[in-house]
């Protein structure tokens, strides 16, 4: 599987995560963020993995997040992981 199509699958990762109303907004807001990040074409791939990675650690650690939308968020970074 290329990189490329291991993007889209995070990317739909985020997507869920996104439009998950039992997540807080502001979760909702830095996956939609995160994704914007990925697909920015402008910097390189090893940089914009590793600005998304920090900033999925920075969510997966928000004590409001259910702990459905934390797994969510970890399958997410090994995806990544498996990318860089």
């Amino acid at each position: 599987m290329s990189a490329d199509e291991k993007i889209v699958q995070v990317c739909d990762g985020l997507n869920m995560l996104h439009e998950d109303n039992s997540i807080p907004r502001n979760i909702r807001r830095s996956a939609e963020e995160v994704k914007e990040t990925l697909l920015n074409q402008k910097n390189p791939l090893d940089v914009r993995i590793a600005t998304a990675s920090s900033r999925l650690d920075e969510m997966a650690n928000d004590p409001n997040i259910p702990l459905h939308g934390r797994t969510l968020i970890w399958n997410i970074m090994s995806r990544l992981e498996e990318i860089a």
